[in-house]
């Protein structure tokens, strides 16, 4: 247990001063400090190491908790299937009338009794999800509890997705957005102290869609009857002149086949979004201007129609958006539109700004309990083990800049569950230690030598040490998986430390043991 191989003092050795690098940036200017950047690239920049991310209670940020409106999602959806039949009807040349939809469901009456076999096989069709029940020859399709469910998992799941692409576009920031309840999302960003700015960037639901004017009848006309043609409806203007169309509510291309958005300039050097679409998208917006030449076609941002240009020619996968933009709208309209539309409105319920300094509070007394508890246990050990004590200690320091390196190595956001995380495996990093120290004083209150003493502790101390830190790895780990937040923090950095402890005491410890004996080489030992 004491044959310490070459290539194993070589091992333990490359491992620590890698730990070194990995840790080394993290002695340069805290994030708060606005040289933080260039003091880590200029003196720090050739290291492999970043600064460790800190979380919302550790440098301050923005904590928002927001709603999904389910209710408009339900009522699209509805609208929708009520479309649907509407197309699949006249295709079919089933008569129909009365087709709305009427508070949580969506109404429909045959006309003619013979075609109640054709329509109930379309409708029967569209009912993964939905209820269809009849009286008579009146239809009423409704969403089941399972259906409803479904969609409200699919919406909560969309809208995470899309406000993390829209928050953390490089995937650098690392925010934490996770469900809450039923319709609710939380959102915590460390480091950004302007929620305005969130809101703003999330409060655009940013549903494109491309949809033709219907030239059956003027806004003029559809105001002053009140009504518009079936299929049809009457959407305003984003810009603040006051206009209105009349749009087909047939979908021709939506924001789901856009590929690309990028802020730019038009013929007139005014600023506009110039998009790009996908291979489906090219081609259908290519059929349907090709079909429409001479005819209006309207781009409607979120139930607003931004231009309405007329068709010219046949048009494949690009195109731009104009309108009445500033650079920075269109900076921030194209992420929004790179990002994805949002499935459903999200409503601010709850909006918290955390500032630096109470974060660096937080710091200022993690940083006290951490030493504290250091200085105790290094003084603890020493004078109950004297110089195996002392070795022990330095093995506890290379544990805590390993746990600081695989910090800086994984980018984990440190929150101040996982100060405290760190704290609890600095008592743990020393209690595989202590199990091997008692060890050989039993060893040597036999009568054994020296170095059979200290063989045998560690022969019989391993397999505890092993066991006792592979439970506490268990814990962890189920504390990762059905944690959140705070708890996951936590849970990782315990999991680090346990690894690392484990490392320092079978092997960083063992080998400065060996090396003092080597050096020393005692007849007796006094433990």
């Amino acid at each position: 247990m004491l044959q310490f191989e070459g290539w194993k003092k070589l091992l333990v050795l490359f491992v620590i001063l890698l730990g070194v690098f990995f840790a080394l940036p993290n002695l340069a200017p805290t994030q708060n400090d606005n040289q933080s950047d260039s003091t880590v690239e200029s003196v720090f920049g050739f290291l492999p190491g970043k600064h460790i991310n800190l979380g919302l209670d550790l440098q301050g940020g923005s904590h928002l908790l927001l709603r999904v409106d389910m209710d408009i999602v339900e009522q699209e959806r509805l609208d929708s299937i009520g479309e649907t039949i509407r197309q699949e009807f006249r295709n079919d040349k089933i008569r129909f009338a009365d087709l709305k939809v009427d508070g949580k469901a969506v109404h429909v009456t045959i006309r003619d009794a013979d075609d109640a076999d054709k329509a109930e096989a379309i409708l029967n069709e569209l009912a993964t999800g939905l209820n269809v029940a009849s009286n008579a020859l009146v239809y009423v399709i409704s969403f089941s509890e399972t259906g409803l469910t479904e969609l409200q998992s699919n919406t909560i799941a969309q809208s995470i997705e899309i406000i993390r692409r829209r928050l953390d576009p490089e995937g650098t920031k690392e925010p934490v957005i996770q469900r809450q309840g039923l319709d609710r999302v939380l959102v915590q960003l460390p480091g950004v102290d302007d929620p305005e700015a969130v809101k703003r960037l999330l409060g655009r639901t940013a549903k494109l869609t491309f949809q033709l004017v219907d030239m059956r009848i003027t806004p003029q006309e559809a105001v002053e009857r009140g009504r518009v043609p079936p299929g049809s409806i009457l959407l305003p203007s984003d810009s603040e002149d006051g206009r209105n169309f009349v749009i087909e509510k047939r979908v021709m291309v939506s924001g789901e086949m856009l590929e690309n958005a990028t802020a730019s300039f038009d013929q007139n050097n005014q600023p506009a979004v110039s998009f790009q679409l996908d291979s489906a998208g090219a081609k259908r917006f290519g059929r349907v201007t090709g079909a429409n030449i001479g005819r209006p076609f309207a781009i409607v941002l979120d139930g607003k129609v931004v231009s309405a240009p007329t068709i010219q020619s046949q048009i494949f996968g690009s195109g731009q958006i104009t309108g009445n933009f500033t650079v920075a709208e269109t900076n921030e309209l194209s992420l929004v539109l790179r990002a994805g539309a949002l499935p459903a409105p999200l409503i601010v319920m709850e909006e918290r700004s955390i500032g630096p300094g109470l974060g660096a509070d937080s710091i200022e007394a993690g940083k006290i309990a951490a030493i504290v508890g250091l200085c105790l246990v290094i003084v603890y050990m020493f004078l109950s083990y004297g110089t195996f004590g002392i070795l022990a200690d330095m093995a506890l320091l290379v544990n805590v800049i390993l746990i600081v390196a695989a910090l800086s190595a994984l980018q984990a956001t440190l929150t101040l569950p996982g100060i405290a995380g760190i704290v609890l495996t600095m008592g743990m990093a020393v209690d595989a230690n202590v199990l091997i120290f008692e060890r050989i004083r039993e060893e040597l209150k036999r009568g054994r030598s020296v170095m059979a003493a200290i063989d045998g502790g560690y022969q019989r101390a391993i397999s505890t040490i092993v066991d006792s830190n592979l439970t506490t790895l268990f814990a962890a780990s189920f504390l990762y998986i059905f944690g959140s937040g705070p708890i996951k923090g936590f849970a990782v950095t315990l999991g680090i430390g346990i690894a690392t402890s484990m490392f320092t005491a079978v092997m960083v410890t063992r080998l400065f043991i060996v090396l003092w004996l080597e050096r020393k080489k005692p007849n007796e030992l006094v433990l």
